[in-house]
């Protein structure tokens, strides 16, 4: 029953998840930790955290640890997480497969339309919405504390965020290189 409910809910996620795996953070926390109770929130930000560092898109990543997880936390073996992880990452790909599929033959015949453009112009602001979402979704007390319950932390993890958006907004550093400055500080710092 396990396999059937990951299944569907990451068929959904994968139809309803416009703008990327980033949009779809929100939706998949809202799933798996409010709804399903697969897992508590810091294990999701630990699997989002992860799926951020390991190549793919981070809705597919997500979807592949969030499987696996919610098979182990519900008492299964781990070879049988695996087919968890499987599951999740199917379902959440095959929407996006079989709308391409009929997008794809459509879309270059029909794209200047005015009908298209406009459907697309109203796309753009839900996924925006949906990516500050995602933003919000993160600052949780499990990722930056709590002023009265760990100051230390949650000054250097304030400063962390505010230093890594003025890097990538202002300096266009390298991501790759802002992630591993904020990795250094954190294991130097907490």
């Amino acid at each position: 029953m396990l396999y059937v409910q990951l299944f569907y809910t990451f068929f959904l996620i994968g139809l309803f998840g416009f703008g990327g795996g980033y949009a779809m953070l929100s939706m998949i926390q809202s799933e798996v930790v409010t709804n399903h109770h697969w897992m508590t929130m810091g294990e999701f930000t630990d699997i989002v955290a992860v799926s951020q560092m390991t190549p793919g898109p981070i809705g597919i990543n997500s979807a592949t640890y969030v499987g696996y997880t919610a098979v182990v936390n519900a008492g299964l073996p781990h070879w049988m997480g695996i087919l968890g992880s499987a599951t999740a990452t199917f379902a959440v790909v095959l929407p996006s497969f079989i709308l391409m599929l009929l997008i794809s033959k459509f879309l270059m015949q029909y794209k200047h339309h005015p009908l298209m453009e406009h459907i697309f112009t109203g796309l753009r602001p839900a996924v925006v919405g949906l990516l500050a979402a995602a933003c919000l979704l993160l600052m949780t007390p499990d990722n930056f504390s709590t002023p009265t319950e760990s100051p230390w932390q949650f000054c250097i993890s304030v400063a962390i965020f505010i230093l890594t958006l003025i890097a990538c907004q202002t300096y266009k550093m390298n991501p790759i290189r802002v992630l591993l400055f904020c990795a250094l500080v954190g294991i130097l710092l907490f």
